[in-house]
């Protein structure tokens, strides 16, 4: 039976009359990296604050590794690990001398603190810089903040909009590491506005809307319901070697010909690449290439907000 690692029941947060988190319901498995994708405004980092117990909830209950997180809050914090979208340090101390101070939470010896502050500064490439933190960029701070989310090891690690700050190399290198972690077996929960991000990194993908969640699934199964739904049209690209005659179905919603006429892209409400085989091969039109453009993770997000 799949663990569920991540748990809420009916989870609700009320600020002023206004439900900032409305009747959320999640599951998410041991060793997934859940992407969890909304607008901002949608709840997202209000749902993150309750499930790393930094606000308590109006109704409902958060639970990690069948801990409820309300009941008990600090044994919750000996298990995870939390970036926030604005992570805060020390100005006046070194990347070490931060780590060091946030290491002594965790009851960790002198000796236990160095080799592990070492590896986390290693691992997000700052071991090298000597420079107080006041003077790093937004970047490196990100990249100090997600050291500081490993300082005790977590099972679960939460990251809200991780990739916010970082520069394109930043981004690979983040990659890499959630990479790294989930093949350690953490267990991931990124928060993120980036769809392109999360497309990359996540196994599954929760969609929320005015605190509820609206759409749930692998990226296979949302493009799979996109589909469904008849929401977006499929694009079809054909490259030939002769000019393309004019390509006609009751299914064909647009079509877009080159000015050589040699390419075509083809807008329908379903798959024709074997009907317009069909078609240019009774012309003696040869094919040099045809493909259909899947739905990207923005063709999902779209989708669903529009219904």
């Amino acid at each position: 039976m799949e663990t569920k690692t991540i748990k809420t029941e009916n989870l609700t947060k009320v600020y002023n009359g206004n439900k900032a988190v409305d009747g959320l319901n999640l599951e998410i498995a041991e060793d997934d990296v859940f992407g969890f994708l909304g607008p901002n405004g949608a709840g997202k980092s209000t749902t993150i604050l309750m499930l790393v117990g930094m606000i308590e909830p109006t109704e409902g209950k958060c639970i990690i590794n069948d801990i409820e997180v309300a009941r008990n809050p600090l044994k919750v914090k000996e298990i995870i690990g939390y970036l926030p979208e604005d992570v805060g340090f020390y100005g006046d101390m070194t990347a070490e001398q931060n780590l060091d101070y946030f290491a002594r939470f965790y009851a960790m010896d002198a000796s236990e603190r160095k080799k592990r502050i070492e590896e986390l500064l290693e691992l997000v490439q700052l071991a090298s810089v000597s420079q107080k933190v006041g003077g790093y960029s937004r970047g490196m701070t990100q990249r100090l903040g997600l050291a500081k989310a490993l300082l005790n090891d977590p099972e679960v690690l939460f990251l809200d909009e991780p990739t916010a700050n970082l520069d394109p190399e930043g981004v690979f290198q983040y990659r890499e590491l959630i990479k790294q972690l989930s093949d350690e077996g953490k267990t991931i929960f990124v928060s993120s506005h980036i769809l392109s991000e999360v497309s990359k990194v996540c196994n599954t993908i929760g969609i929320i809307s005015k605190g509820t969640l609206i759409a749930r699934g692998t990226l296979e199964e949302l493009k799979s319901e996109l589909g469904r739904v008849g929401a977006e049209n499929l694009r079809i690209i054909v490259e030939t070697i002769e000019p393309i005659p004019e390509i006609t179905h009751r299914d064909i919603v647009n079509a877009e010909y080159s000015e050589t006429k040699r390419k075509a892209i083809i807008e329908a409400k379903s798959d024709l690449r074997d009907y317009i085989s069909s078609k240019l091969f009774e012309k003696g039109v040869k094919i040099k290439e045809m493909r259909m453009e899947e739905p990207t993770l923005e063709d999902v997000f779209l989708s669903v907000y529009r219904r």
